[in-house]
């Protein structure tokens, strides 16, 4: 038998920042942020001191959330579009041989048609697309502008106003103390109050009160944890910026990046903003991103009603924002591959969720066998220390459902796991295996019927049911939650195609109840492994 090593990831503490990917290692890694309005692409490659060296950057305008039904539909040309800018992205990471990781937010994320964009993606572009919830969206762009402005030791407001949705972060260091995905974009607020060719200043007063009620609750809660810097990040933010450091006068700067603008000169703007009738005349005005001028009264509106309700007197702007936290949430992943531990930040986040089982201890000291069995065996099952994490996560939480209801408490601690926003670190592809390996630790297994099962690829299926697998027996190893067997010893016997476990009971202690339940939930770890699985005590 593999025992853990016990070693941890680094913890983070205050004043301190986190443990860095090996500068040494020299791979390049690319993100993809696919968003309502632009897809965008960067490439870069790890360095000293938390940083990375951009080696390639692009971006497309392909509206993906643009005109479709408050974003239930992705049109067709508008997936054509995105399938043609990740098509080109690829081209150019494998110019530089990166591995590339593809988030999409709320436009792919809130369209009912959202596979179709996801199986082109894979299949004509080979890029797999992670839907990522609009709180992991926040944490990510937190991830960003901490890396872009000098505001580490400070509490941080965050406010990133894209196409289909704007998120809020009140973060302290690497702490993420709240973070909200509002449906709130600067498309989104177009298709429902400016369609028309003309503005009406009765839609801008329209917009704000709406904007306003949809705001109010969140900074009600939001507001408590207070801040000492409001930072923007988006295109929409960053072109505000430069409208109002063209009102300064002088020369432009050559980067945006941690420019303050006063709310005085927000207002200002605003009022610039609103005050042009038609798109060509926005258009004209200093410092606009022409592209941008159809679009950016939503979005400018959403700035002003956000920053008054929190009080801001000014906001720095950030030019890092989901793609730059993307890749640096990659790195710091590469390089922690190796251990064998949760992350902090996985960490916490199943452990807020699994403060929903009635009996903690229980599904600890099970998850700790489960690994060990994980560890074991893994010459058989073949995966890796990616989908030892999603085991631990999954022991850890496969009793949530209980809080619900006893009876199904397996379907339960799936929707559980799948329905929440607690689970950072993780992509929603994650998400997914994790809860199914918690939906199938008991009952029957994987069925055509499901349609969760059914909608997993071919090399997705097998890893869920060899971590399911190695859950059920290691819940037979704690059936009577007393926690007898301190540890297990595996042998394999490929001439007998036989993997025989060996129960070792805490000294005086017996664990024929165990072993019993074991080998009675043994069956699924044995379809897995395509080996006959045994289990035993140890004998005194």
């Amino acid at each position: 038998m593999t025992p853990p090593d016990g070693s941890n990831h680094p913890t983070l503490t205050s004043g301190r920042r986190p443990t860095t990917p090996d500068p040494t290692d020299g791979a390049a890694h690319a993100a993809i942020d696919i968003g309502t309005n632009s897809i965008h692409l960067l490439v870069g490659r790890a360095t000293s001191g938390q940083r990375f060296e951009v080696l390639a950057q692009e971006k497309e305008v392909v509206r993906l959330g643009h005109g479709a039904g408050d974003m239930r539909q992705l049109d067709d040309d508008a997936i054509d579009r995105g399938i043609a800018a990740l098509v080109r992205f690829r081209q150019v990471a494998d110019i530089w041989d990166a591995d590339v990781t593809a988030v999409a937010t709320s436009a792919v994320r809130e369209a009912e048609n959202h596979d179709e964009f996801v199986k082109r993606a894979r299949t004509e572009a080979g890029v797999a697309v992670e839907i990522i919830s609009g709180v992991e969206e926040a944490r990510l762009i937190h991830l960003g502008v901490l890396q872009a402005i000098p505001v580490f030791d400070r509490k941080l407001l965050v406010v990133d106003i894209g196409g289909g949705s704007t998120e809020l972060v009140i973060g302290e260091q690497d702490r993420v103390l709240d973070a909200r995905s509002l449906k709130l974009g600067a498309i989104r607020l177009t298709d429902r109050f400016f369609s028309d060719t003309e503005l009406d200043l009765d839609q801008v007063a329209e917009c704000r009160r709406y904007v306003r009620a949809f705001i109010e609750p969140t900074v009600h809660e939001m507001a408590p944890h207070g801040f000492e810097v409001a930072a923007g990040s988006s295109g929409t933010i960053q072109t505000i910026a430069a409208m109002a450091v063209a009102t300064r006068g002088g020369d432009a700067p050559r980067s945006l990046n941690n420019i303050e603008v006063t709310a005085d000169e927000l207002d200002a703007v605003v009022g610039a903003i609103v005050g042009a009738t038609t798109a060509e005349e926005r258009a004209k005005l200093p410092g606009m991103d022409s592209k941008r001028a159809d679009i950016i009264v939503g979005g400018a509106i959403v700035l002003e009603q956000v920053l008054h309700a929190f009080g801001a007197e000014s906001f720095r702007v950030s030019t890092f924002a989901l793609r730059e936290g993307v890749l640096l949430d990659r790195m710091r992943h590469r390089s922690d591959a190796s251990l064998h531990h949760l992350s902090d930040l996985r960490r916490t986040s199943v452990m807020q969720v699994a403060e929903l089982d009635p009996d903690r201890e229980h599904s600890e000291h099970l998850t700790d066998l489960a690994l060990r069995l994980f560890d074991a065996t893994i010459e058989i099952h073949g995966l890796d220390d990616r989908y030892r994490e999603l085991l631990e996560a999954a022991g850890l939480l496969h009793n949530v459902g209980l809080f619900i209801n006893h009876s199904a408490h397996h379907k339960h601690s799936y929707y559980v796991i799948r329905n929440n926003e607690h689970m950072l670190g993780f992509t929603d592809h994650e998400v997914e295996l994790i809860a199914l390996v918690a939906r199938y630790h008991r009952k029957s297994g994987p069925k055509a019927k499901h349609p969760e099962w059914v909608a997993l690829t071919d090399d997705d299926r097998h890893p869920v049911v060899v971590l399911a697998g190695l859950l059920r027996v290691a819940i037979g190893l704690d059936r009577s939650h007393s926690l007898v067997v301190r540890d297990v010893a595996v042998q394999v016997d490929l001439d007998n195609a036989t993997v025989h476990i060996t129960a070792v009971p805490l000294d005086g202690c017996d664990a024929e109840l165990e072993v019993y339940s074991a080998n009675e939930r043994a069956e699924l770890l044995t379809d897995a492994l395509g080996l006959h699985v045994r289990v035993s005590a140890a004998v005194a």
